[in-house]
């Protein structure tokens, strides 16, 4: 995978894909009359205005921390993810509609094998697209990146779908069987919707970091204990998830005895670590003496206790 194909240049490639995509869908509905590939062609729409979106939203994601951000702008990566599902579902609507109508007014199909041809080239594109999206969002952890992935991924089982329904409708004559495909193309782009706003909820309440990425944070802080012969422990540990970002914050309890800048010391190896373990990892490690515990935690137990 070229180091070119960064979030925001992958996005920018999908907005010329998703053009191009609206011209080959709405060819092959043109000429064949297929509610199917209208309904293919409705979602072209939607990958369009989707992927828009998205780019809009990993730029803002982007920027700097400031002073009424403190803490950076990386949830704007959901609220992509979440617009991206809403979409999908009034597509879906949209689509169910359509079928009805043409299901209580069947029409002939005509010039299949063209606008079939020009359904598969469109999801040939979309499918490489959304391949190379995957692997991208996976490295730098872009959740507006996966949700365009994911709209595509949809996107090339629909027109998928379509097809096999045509070429049913074709060999049967029955010519029922465009709108029935088109209306369960609908129920399924349907579910990724609502996946995809429930993902973006999740996000936005502050979701913990994926159990892989724990694993490998706690690995490093039991390495980190045992190297110090268990003088050292860790404890307390919370994560969140900001879009590409994680955070973790935990306690690092030492010996009472040792000085701030070996404790300090300590520290700064424990937090290089886990930066190099996991990459756009934010850690807060709080110092505190072997057996003392924070206000707050004092607290806890004594409301758990009660």
């Amino acid at each position: 995978m070229g180091a070119w194909m960064t979030p925001r240049r992958l996005l920018r490639v999908s907005v010329v894909v998703a053009l191009l995509t609206i011209v080959l869908k709405t060819l092959a509905w043109w000429v064949t009359g297929s509610v199917g590939l209208l309904s293919d062609a409705l979602e072209a729409f939607v990958n369009l205005a989707g992927a828009m979106f998205a780019l809009a939203m990993v730029t803002v994601a982007e920027r700097p921390a400031d002073v009424e951000h403190p803490y950076g702008h990386h949830k704007a990566e959901y609220f992509s993810s979440g617009f991206e599902g809403i979409l999908i579902v009034g597509a879906s609507m949209a689509i169910v509609w359509a079928s009805v109508q043409r299901l209580l007014h069947p029409q002939p199909l005509e010039q299949l094998g063209w606008g079939m041809a020009l359904s598969m080239l469109s999801t040939g594109l979309n499918g490489l697209l959304a391949l190379a999206m995957f692997r991208t969002a996976r490295r730098h952890r872009a959740v507006a990146l996966e949700g365009d992935a994911r709209h595509l991924v949809t996107d090339v089982w629909t027109s998928v779908g379509v097809v096999i329904g045509l070429i049913a409708a074709q060999a049967t004559g029955w010519l029922w069987l465009d709108p029935l495909v088109g209306i369960g193309v609908a129920l399924n782009i349907l579910y990724e919707g609502g996946a995809l706003v429930w993902r973006a909820a999740q996000g936005l309440m502050d979701e913990a970091v994926e159990q892989e990425l724990i694993d490998q944070i706690e690995a490093v802080l039991l390495r980190h204990s045992q190297a110090s012969a268990d003088v050292v422990r860790f404890d307390s540990l919370v994560s969140r998830r900001a879009g590409m970002r994680s955070y973790v914050q935990l306690h690092m309890h030492v010996p009472a005895g040792w000085t701030l800048g070996r404790a300090a010391q300590a520290r700064a190896a424990v937090e290089s670590e886990l930066m190099d373990t996991v990459p756009g990892l934010h850690a807060t490690i709080e110092l505190l003496p072997v057996g003392a515990e924070t206000v707050f935690e004092q607290s806890e137990a004594q409301g758990r206790s009660a």
